[in-house]
């Protein structure tokens, strides 16, 4: 797997956060980073060179529902993912087990895999680890992740239990049906929901097989937050170190903070985009909504920090004033700053860690479990 290696750089000398170098065959992912959604190979009304500009690395796309909408074998004649979306960056593809989970209601879940009725045609389909790794293999990202089973919260310990039991089942039988490893790493996803002990075991099993990298999944499914960062801050600390460390789903400033503190190395979210789509913007940690009447006159920049097109080039009231008026380009503006200023805020925690300031300058997000001593 010389393609794909982790290089550890530096650790804070108070926390667990630390500070890397992810190779890919199609570039440095610098951590700790925040990756852009973009589920059906685009980040939503976002140009891959805004991306660029936004100073994003590493982006996402989605098993699922590019294998219901256009198909993995489209997507492979057109030379795979990079070339169909003009990406050349790294790529992460979900494996789909998430996106079934949120089907429950028309979805059934037996050893095998899951049967669900396609929301798009109504035809019968039949994701298993084979087929969801065959999929990814054809799209051609770069880390692709396993097929798990997400238990919903809240769920008995039985129920998570067996869950994480047929996960690490499901991960065997995808590391045998994966023929392109040289090209692409398999990331393995601990679930376990709540309990502690199930995501230990989950963990512990996982790391026999020395994949790659590992995720933590199954969270921001409902749980309290202060349960998210009990996960992450016991689970963390067992993962390798040599490897990249991948939480999913995650992307608010105190939740990535806490991760970071825990050793985590990457993250992502659909936050950025779907909040500018309901006008909202992320100003320092705040939501602004761009609709309220006091930004209808307000002709500062959105905000004077920020390096991005639409602060250097635009203000609140012409934001205001495009969001009211339901322009694309409102949209694509708030998309451009939100994400720059998630991509910043771990830019900035990475800063901080190699100038061994990272409690200082984040020790407000965080509570006194983050701190451990060394």
């Amino acid at each position: 797997m010389n393609n794909f290696t982790f290089k550890l750089e530096c650790q804070c000398c108070h926390t667990e956060a630390r500070v890397g170098q992810f190779h890919t065959p199609h570039g440095i992912v610098h951590t700790p980073r925040f990756m852009p959604v973009g589920t059906l190979a685009n980040v939503k009304t976002v140009t891959p060179t805004q991306l660029k500009d936004c100073q994003a690395e590493m982006v996402l796309a989605n098993t699922y529902h590019l294998h219901l909408q256009p198909g993995e074998d489209v997507v492979a004649e057109a030379g795979g993912l990079h070339k169909f979306m003009n990406w050349d960056g790294p790529i992460l593809t979900d494996s789909g087990g998430f996106q079934v989970f949120s089907l429950s209601e028309i979805r059934s879940i037996s050893e095998e895999g899951v049967k669900f009725r396609s929301p798009r045609e109504g035809n019968m389909i039949n994701l298993t680890p084979e087929k969801s790794i065959q999929i990814q293999n054809q799209l051609g990202a770069d880390v692709i992740m396993a097929f798990d089973e997400c238990a919903p919260y809240p769920a008995t310990y039985e129920a998570v239990k067996l869950a994480g039991q047929r996960t690490t089942r499901w991960l065997e039988r995808c590391i045998k049906a994966h023929d392109r490893q040289d090209v692409q790493a398999l990331f393995g996803i601990i679930q376990g929901g709540v309990y502690l002990d199930l995501r230990q075991q989950s963990a512990r099993e996982l790391i026999q097989f020395d994949l790659p990298g590992y995720a933590i999944g199954g969270v921001s499914v409902g749980e309290p937050p202060e349960l998210i960062e009990k996960i992450v801050k016991a689970i963390t600390p067992l993962l390798p170190n040599n490897k990249p460390r991948y939480l999913m789903g995650v992307g608010t400033y105190k939740e990535m903070a806490q991760a970071v503190a825990s050793g985590i190395d990457l993250f992502d979210c659909v936050i950025p985009t779907r909040l500018a789509r309901h006008s909202v913007a992320l100003v320092k940690g705040d939501r602004w909504n761009l609709k309220n009447q006091k930004f209808k006159r307000d002709y500062e920049k959105l905000d004077q920090d920020c390096p991005c097109y639409a602060c250097q080039n635009f203000s609140r009231a012409y934001l205001s004033h495009l969001v009211r008026s339901q322009e694309i380009l409102g949209y694509t503006l708030l998309s451009i700053h939100n994400i720059t200023e998630l991509i910043r805020f771990t830019q900035q925690m990475r800063q901080a860690i190699i100038e061994n300031r990272f409690v200082e300058q984040f020790g407000h997000y965080l509570t006194s479990e983050n701190f451990t001593s060394k």
